[in-house]
């Protein structure tokens, strides 16, 4: 219903075999940028403000370009990127350019695809980022799918150590840190190998041979605080995927002896490769893979493993429901809700239509289906060994029952991206109204009740300036709302762009029930108790928001944010259901990652920063995050 931007995708690929290899047996020169593109175009949903592309070709010659990269803002950015490349490589060959030395034509490839959650725009701010060396060795390109928590202190850290950034950009900052690491262990092989004698390309060799990315990421990822698929590589050859060591982003590859690919996504390299879903690993948390720049692949543990916090969102939203267990996850959770919409409609299915918010909550609704089916059919087994079968009219009343079935429509249509900014006020309302549209005839006025289920209730502001107001149009005598996610609570730091308090539906209606209650008490001794730890290092702060949600449960939450979404001239009774946090674990058990909901944050820095989103709140400044 509400769009979700999220930080975002990545796509890594190293060519095993020399060029001349993929030629023969493939017909191309462009095997690997090709992959690319697949798994850039088929991560799309992961990002549209911009896309980014790095390579890097090992063979060049002293005097001839080795790093490449292309970058491109807004939704079509993919395209407008390998429409360059293209056409570059098309030029270069008229030129007379040798294949293999083509632009973009080379063994290691990086690809980015950003959603910005911090605010910070612009083509600057698009990945890989590159810093540049004359030495091929400290040469590195850098992108990733993260959010930290301590920028700050990032900054203060690299600063400290006589660095001068000149953008305090959480990217730019890694960048440097990265890049002081890197080039630490290139002094330091360089004094080992001099020593023993080495000297001109014989050292350069044995340097860019021996790069150990073990204590490359050891030093700054000690520094960090978020979530973190991170991935670099060097103008020498080598690269590395880094997961965080709770694992809240997610990291996937897969290894043959002709490719390495690495992606936030396991059925895109699923579908790109055509490999069978075991072929494909999960990276450990706080481990990274690293391919040598002489092709040899090794997994190395950066970071102790901490408790599993895989972000549930991946699995709700984000992720793409072709692969095999997110789709039997998302099935599960419209499965789970259905007691409470049975409740909600007093068990009267007779008189129910069941429908969806195209088109990411269409799979949990296909679980929601099966569930109420379910449900009929024990209903009607019920009803079968409650009749005489000695009665005249048995035969027509067990037809009857037999023929019950449950009312399954597609009521609600995403028709059109209207341009709402083009007027104010009401009239932008009236606009936001018809977002969606509505199959008419199929609700019996004021007879039937409308279920529809969404993936997730964010913000409300699509429910309530469009969903509900449209919905009302069938006149059905009530709509409920379906939330396959639990009530969303509580600011995401690691990568989803929801990090202020004011944007919460649920937060709204909490706050709302603490001041009709008569405990506005409550609010100011929160903000006080925020306000006590900011002197504190994160590591001492506690999640006090959460006191905010105690005097409630979650049906009176649920209740007041029916209330909130529901203006005056909406004719139906409108409930809200959610799914209950408890539900959600044993939907998605490999996701427990569940701090939007709970207020469980995996590190100490969401702490730190839930407390000061409820500062700027209380203060009067929520856009600051």
């Amino acid at each position: 219903m509400e769009q979700l931007k999220h930080e975002c995708g990545i796509a890594m690929i190293r060519l095993r075999k020399p060029l001349q290899y993929y030629k023969e047996k493939y017909g191309t020169y462009l095997y690997g940028l090709n992959k690319l593109y697949l798994l850039m175009e088929k991560q799309h949903n992961r990002g549209q403000e911009g896309a980014g592309i790095g390579c890097v070709y090992t063979h060049s010659q002293p005097g001839e370009e080795y790093i490449f990269r292309d970058r491109a803002l807004g939704s079509g950015a993919i395209s407008e990127i390998f429409d360059r490349v293209r056409k570059n490589i098309h030029e270069a060959l008229v030129q007379g350019v040798a294949p293999v030395d083509l632009p973009f034509v080379g063994e290691l490839y990086m690809g980015h695809l950003r959603y910005s959650t911090t605010g910070k725009s612009g083509l600057s701010f698009v990945h890989p980022f590159l810093r540049r060396n004359n030495w091929k060795s400290r040469n590195l390109l850098l992108c990733g799918n993260f959010n930290m928590t301590n920028v700050d202190e990032i900054f203060d850290d690299i600063v400290s150590r006589g660095q001068h950034p000149r953008v305090k950009s959480d990217t730019i900052v890694l960048l440097e840190q990265l890049g002081e690491s890197l080039d630490n262990e290139n002094q330091r092989l360089h004094r080992i190998y001099r020593e023993q004698g080495l000297t001109g390309t014989e050292l350069t060799e044995a340097m860019e041979s021996n790069l150990d990315f073990k204590r490359i990421l050891e030093r700054p990822s000690s520094t960090w605080d978020g979530g973190y698929a991170m991935c670099g590589i060097t103008g020498s050859g080598d690269m590395f995927v880094m997961r965080d060591p709770h694992g809240i982003r997610p990291a996937f590859y897969y290894i043959d002896d002709e490719i390495f690919v690495a992606a936030s996504e396991r059925p895109v390299i699923q579908t790109v490769m055509n490999v069978s879903v075991s072929d494909i690993k999960e990276l450990t948390p706080g481990a990274a893979i690293c391919v040598s720049k002489n092709n040899e692949i090794s997994i190395k543990q950066i970071l102790p493993q901490l408790d599993y916090r895989h972000c549930s969102f991946e699995r709700i939203y984000f992720s793409r429901g072709s692969d095999k267990d997110i789709y039997m996850e998302r099935k599960a959770l419209g499965k789970k809700i259905v007691p409470q919409i049975v409740k909600a409609v007093n068990s009267d299915l007779d008189n129910t239509i069941v429908s969806f918010i195209p088109n990411t909550a269409e799979v949990a609704y296909m679980g929601m289906v099966e569930g109420l089916e379910q449900y009929m059919q024990q209903e009607k087994l019920k009803q079968i060994k409650s009749l005489d079968p000695a009665a005249p009219n048995y035969y027509a009343q067990l037809e009857r029952i037999l023929s019950k079935r449950l009312r399954t429509e597609k009521i609600a249509i995403k028709d059109i991206k209207l341009r709402t900014f083009i007027t104010e006020g009401n009239h932008r309302n009236d606009l936001a109204a018809h977002v969606y549209d509505v199959t008419y005839g199929q609700v019996r006025n004021g007879i039937d009740n409308l279920v529809v289920i969404d993936d997730s209730i964010v913000r409300g502001t699509t429910l309530k300036q469009s969903i509900l107001r449209i919905l009302d149009r069938l006149h059905p005598r009530k709509i409920v709302i379906v939330s396959s996610a639990p009530q969303i609570r509580y600011p995401d730091y690691y990568g989803i762009d929801m990090s202020r308090m004011s944007e919460f539906c649920a937060f709204k209606a909490a706050i709302q029930l603490l001041k009709n209650t008569g405990h506005q008490a409550v609010i100011d001794d929160v903000y006080a108790r925020c306000k006590a730890q900011e002197g504190l290092p994160k590591e001492q702060m506690k999640n006090y928001v959460t006191d905010i949600y105690a005097p409630f449960s979650d049906e009176q939450i649920s209740r007041q944010i029916a209330r909130m979404m529901t203006d005056d001239d909406i004719n139906a009774k409108v409930e809200i259901i959610f799914q209950t946090v408890e539900n959600l674990h044993q939907a998605i058990p490999t996701a427990p990652g569940d701090w939007y909901f709970s207020g469980n944050y995996p590190t100490p820095g969401g702490n730190m920063m839930v407390n000061k989103a409820f500062i700027n709140w209380y203060e009067g400044n929520p856009l600051k995050r």
